[in-house]
């Protein structure tokens, strides 16, 4: 792996024979694929802690099945269906789908290396050892014996394969064991197949001293083989795992609603095409091709990757482990400010002044979880409404808003059923609450619902009187400790107002376009981010200050990206903090020399958006749930809200002046289309954006004890 010991490069460039095109848009496939090298070089960099670097490696994966699920299935239907169309960086979908392929088996071969000769030695020299059941000993393995027979055994169902079997339904990303296998006397080798249960943790552990061993699961199984399949003679046993197509949908005729199109599209999508095979590497050709053949899979779907497969499952050891000094420090969300009295009255506290918070930095709990709570105690609160794209499985949310249903309240809740890999759960909430007697809305057909928001309605002095939150993530409480996110308490009359309209257009088909305050997609947040962009080219032509910082998970909508080079060739200065994919090209002379695209990757995941334009001084901030990105802009349901308060705007500068002054986490996009890490030159010291934040809210949290009001 490379040093950190100069800037890490990765390059974003489509790998000869291909031709290499300079084009205006970088490939958004590749450039996301560059983004979960990002990832991956986190779990190779010696200045994280080493569980921390193993939770890396774990994400990596998980990153990686996610592209395969949605993207892999995608560019082969485009290229066996033989359209001319070429991609924004003119590439042919032969040519797509090639060097996507090319890219992912050169980043294969990086994480081979990665485990094996980077991280596992380095855990087994802190005394944390992966072990197979061969390598246990005796005593150990009794222990491990006794555990198959009371937790394992009983629920495996060993598949065979024969002309009265065909080959068994293998589902999206089980683990299996594949046994060739014979009966005594007869040379007719079979196939069978053992699913390892999922509802099992992967890992069995042991302890051996101070050393943590951790056994695998399907270990155990394997060394057992003869007693689920006595008499015969078992000839191989090898891993694979099965990733299928999530791009599917389902043929509904005339569905009645969306509930039903989504329970059909879940049920396509586990019969859907399989896009890859991680096979282990000493795989025999003859079971090879038993799953080629068995799969309906061509040999490019196969991929060879060292124990264990399924890398996802690693996160489980690095937080079984009780090593501190291999973590990074603990941190513990403090309680903003303005919300340090957990006896006070939140709904006074919003009318007494705007609340910013900042999350994972100040936590969700005190916060979100408080106001919504309080709404479903409150005798005053006559409605509340809420949209939930992705939520815990142990919301307190769904189980709270169905007790102030069924206590009377009004609760209108937009349940966004199509929020990926989450379908399933969404619909259990959904019909929880209708149960409960709240009104349920499953979005709008066509359009996802993203944003997020919630409305409380109180009855105070005889008149109604309306408080919102608008927010840049989920009402996740889970994620809301790992992602960074921005949410605004208000009871402003101009943005309530407009918060009552977005959900009279989520739920009553309201056409209503001229918001007072919001920017709402996809009726007007293109055009006003495009009007903010023009006025910032207009300032820079008249020779004026010209600014624009855009702080985003995305970027790629070409007509925004188009008008982003459009004011670079105007003058102005713009910095772009993206932490996936990005499709601009900065930093080429003529088109974007005034454009800086960085990005920044560590222990927390921005996930927040933030977008800054000077102004000719009268500085304008927006904060919301939408990236830069077609779909949100175009085909999804976003909310966008300005941040006037100057204190509030201050607070939002300072964030993104720590992102940009960055030289731990944050990479620089260069016009090649390369990555490069940035590092503190020389008696420099470290400048993270995390760990900076973290020392802030700390400082913040001591004046705050001190006497002092904060208003964010």
């Amino acid at each position: 792996m490379a040093s950190v010991d100069k800037p890490m490069t990765i390059a974003n460039t489509p790998p000869g024979p291909l031709p290499v095109q300079v084009t205006p848009f970088f490939n958004r496939d590749l450039s996301w694929l560059d983004f979960n090298r990002r990832v991956m070089h986190e779990a190779s960099d010696p200045r994280t802690p080493l569980l921390e670097r193993l939770k890396f490696l774990a994400i990596y994966s998980s990153n990686s099945d996610e592209f395969f699920m949605k993207r892999i299935g995608l560019l082969q239907r485009k290229e066996a269906a033989g359209t001319p169309v070429l991609t924004p960086d003119g590439l042919t979908p032969e040519q797509h789908y090639a060097v996507v392929r090319q890219r992912i088996m050169e980043m294969t071969r990086e994480v081979v290396d990665l485990w094996q000769n980077h991280l596992r030695p380095e855990l087994e020299r802190e005394g944390i050892a992966l072990r197979d059941y061969v390598e246990l000993t005796s005593e150990q393995q009794a222990s491990a014996d006794d555990y198959f027979h009371a937790q394992i055994f009983p629920i495996l169902t060993p598949l065979a394969v024969d002309p009265g079997h065909p080959f068994p339904f293998i589902s999206n990303l089980s683990l299996s064991i594949g046994v060739l296998l014979k009966q005594p006397g007869q040379a007719e080798h079979l196939f069978a197949r053992i699913k390892v249960p999922q509802t099992l943790s992967r890992w069995l552990t042991v302890r051996d001293g101070k050393q943590y061993v951790f056994v695998p699961i399907e270990s155990l199984i394997e060394a057992r083989l003869s007693e689920l399949f006595p008499g015969m003679e078992i000839l191989e046993h090898q891993h694979f795992r099965v990733t299928r197509n999530a791009e599917v949908e389902a043929e509904v005729e005339d569905p009645e609603d969306l509930l039903e199109t989504v329970q059909e599209e879940l049920r396509a999508r586990r019969f859907a095409d399989t896009v890859r095979v991680q096979i282990a590497s000493n795989m025999s050709a003859e079971m090879r091709q038993f799953l080629i053949e068995g799969l309906e899979v061509t040999e490019d779907a196969i991929y060879e990757l060292p124990e264990p497969l399924g890398k996802s499952d690693l996160m489980s050891i690095a937080t079984a482990v009780d090593r501190p000094d291999l973590l990074a420090p603990v941190w513990k969300p403090d309680v903003a400010p303005a919300l340090a009295d957990p006896e006070a009255d939140i709904f006074a506290i919003i009318r007494s002044g705007d609340v910013l918070v900042h999350h994972p930095y100040e936590s969700f709990d005190s916060s979100v979880e408080r106001f919504v709570l309080s709404a479903v105690k409150d005798p005053k609160v006559a409605a509340i409404k809420m949209t939930l794209y992705r939520t815990s499985g142990d919301s307190p949310f769904v189980s709270a808003l169905a007790r102030a249903a069924e206590a009377g309240k009004q609760v209108a809740v937009l349940v966004e059923l199509k929020a990926r890999f989450d379908e399933e759960r969404n619909i259990q909430w959904a019909q929880t609450l209708e149960n409960a007697g709240a009104h349920v809305v499953y979005g709008i057909l066509g359009l996802k619902t993203h944003t997020k928001t919630a409305l409380v309605v109180r009855r105070e002095d005889d008149r109604l009187r309306c408080y919102a939150h608008v927010a840049t993530g989920n009402y996740n409480s889970k994620t809301a400790q790992l992602y960074t996110d921005l949410g605004l308490f208000t009871c402003r009359e101009d943005i309530c107002e407009d918060v009552v309209d977005l959900f009279a257009f989520l739920t009553g088909r309201s056409l209503k376009r001229n918001y007072r305050k919001l920017l709402v997609a996809p009726l007007e947040m293109r055009p006003k981010f495009l009007a903010m962009i023009q006025r910032e080219i207009e300032l820079a032509r008249a020779g004026r200050e010209a600014r624009i910082i855009g702080k985003m998970n995305q970027l790629e909508d070409a007509e925004v990206i188009t008008k982003l080079y459009e004011a670079s060739q105007a003058g102005v200065k713009i910095d772009l903090i993206v932490r996936g994919f990005c499709c601009l090209r900065p930093g080429v002379a003529g088109l974007s020399e005034n454009i800086r695209v960085s990005s920044v990757i560590g222990r927390f995941l921005e996930h927040s958006r933030i977008f800054y334009f000077h102004n000719a001084g009268n500085s304008e901030y927006v904060m919301g749930s939408a990236d830069w990105m077609s779909r949100n802009l175009s085909h999804r349901v976003e909310a966008a809200v300005p941040i006037e308060d100057t204190a509030m705007q201050a607070r939002l500068k300072e964030i993104l002046e720590i992102m940009l002054a960055d030289n731990r986490q944050a990479w620089d996009l260069h016009s090649d289309g390369s990555w490069v890490q940035r590092h503190p030159g020389p008696g420099e010291p470290e400048r993270g954006t995390h760990q900076r934040l973290m020392e802030l809210t700390m400082q913040r949290s001591i004046r705050g004890a001190a006497g002092g009001r904060h208003s964010g």
